[in-house]
């Protein structure tokens, strides 16, 4: 979609959104007996269920203070635009049996023109999961649940909330559109297992906005079926970095295309920017209009693995001599990839690039192609 038509809709969302806002019904939650520091799951699904059925539209309000909530599940379609205003701070239980396995602590489902803001902290509590349960080392370890899940969602907001410590991922995005994260915080230490930032899958024109992303793995990360994805004005780090994939591992999966990564800062990063795909796989899919432009990349070692994608205007330091890496598959190799004014330092010394099953088009300044 042309930029200035995807700025024009969300401009024109925002004012529908205001003119609404003056002709909102609340529904506070403290009055349906929620109380800070004590567990307001009841509280809030009742106010949701009065507010998704109301005809003027609705905004459910968590005044100040600290709470208490077991999984929540809220789902449309309501009668008329709905959000929900978080001021305080909202605990999970700390133990990962109590959420008996589902996939995300808190979700919000089939629902149009819905905006979650308030500058609130949904707070997953994850670190005993985190201590007690790695897949990598034991399959058999409890299924853990992300912090949100937002899934067919039209229309919507995600504006100035705060994500911390959650268990798995941290939000997860399915068969959303034209869904718009606005000054995101999303925290985890670096140590923290599976705490992927934003995963995008299946969805169509996703944006994230002026947000700040430190997790344990990657910022951001593209599943398949992502088209039509904005990522501007994000800091990264700590994480695994800017990820589309993995792909490939699963019959019948969706094309990824059409996403643009620009001004973005990737601090501490264990990768930067890439593409990742499963080797044998046994299907046929692509992935293209790939753009990354604008990009700060401090102290992180890369080894990208890409295909039909440009590097723009990248600076930096690099915490390896080898600061780029194109590693292709040799039975399918990379193509049409440009690298453009590429500038990252070593210890103050010029860095070297590799390329492998790819002949990238180069112009600017690039560090020096060693084989």
């Amino acid at each position: 979609m042309d930029t200035k038509l995807s700025i024009t809709k969300f401009i024109l969302f925002l004012f529908l959104a205001s003119y609404v806002r003056a002709q909102t019904k609340v529904f506070d939650v403290t009055k349906y007996g929620a109380r800070p520091n004590a567990d307001i799951t009841k509280a809030l699904t009742n106010a949701w269920k009065d507010a998704c059925g109301s005809t003027p539209p609705s905004k459910v309000v968590v005044p100040k203070g600290t709470y208490m909530l077991n999984q929540l599940d809220l789902k449309g379609p309501c009668k008329a635009p709905i959000s929900v205003q978080v001021d305080g701070k909202i605990l999970a239980p700390k133990d990962p049996k109590l959420l008996n396995g589902v996939d995300q602590w808190v979700k919000f489902g089939y629902i149009n023109f819905f905006t979650l803001s308030g500058g609130g902290t949904f707070d997953g509590q994850g670190e005993m999961a985190w201590k007690h349960n790695d897949r990598r080392k034991n399959k058999n370890c409890d299924r853990l649940s992300m912090n949100f899940g937002f899934a067919f969602l039209n229309n919507s907001i995600i504006k100035d909330i705060t994500s911390k410590d959650s268990k798995n991922f941290h939000v997860n995005v399915l068969g959303c559109n034209n869904l718009t994260f606005i000054n995101m915080n999303i925290n985890a230490p670096a140590t923290s297992l599976n705490t992927d930032g934003i995963h995008i899958g299946r969805s169509i024109e996703v944006k994230i906005y002026n947000s700040n992303i430190g997790t344990g793995d990657d910022c951001i990360s593209l599943g398949d079926g992502s088209k039509q994805i904005r990522v501007i004005n994000v800091t990264c780090g700590p994480g695994h970095g800017i990820s589309v994939g993995s792909l490939g591992k699963y019959p019948n999966e969706e094309t990824v295309e059409d996403l643009t990564v620009k001004n973005c800062t990737l601090k501490n990063t264990d990768n930067g920017v890439r593409i990742k795909t499963w080797p044998d796989t046994p299907i046929i899919s692509s992935v293209s209009k790939m753009h990354f432009e604008d990009i700060t990349m401090v102290n992180y070692p890369s080894k990208i693995k890409i295909i039909d994608v440009s590097f723009k205007n990248i600076r930096g330091t690099s915490a390896t001599h080898q600061a780029i890496v194109l590693d292709c598959s040799s039975s399918v190799p990379c193509e049409s990839v440009e690298l453009n004014d590429i500038d990252l330092t070593f210890n103050g010394a010029a860095t070297t690039a590799k390329f492998a099953n790819t002949k990238p088009t180069i112009k600017g300044k690039v560090p020096k192609h060693v084989a």
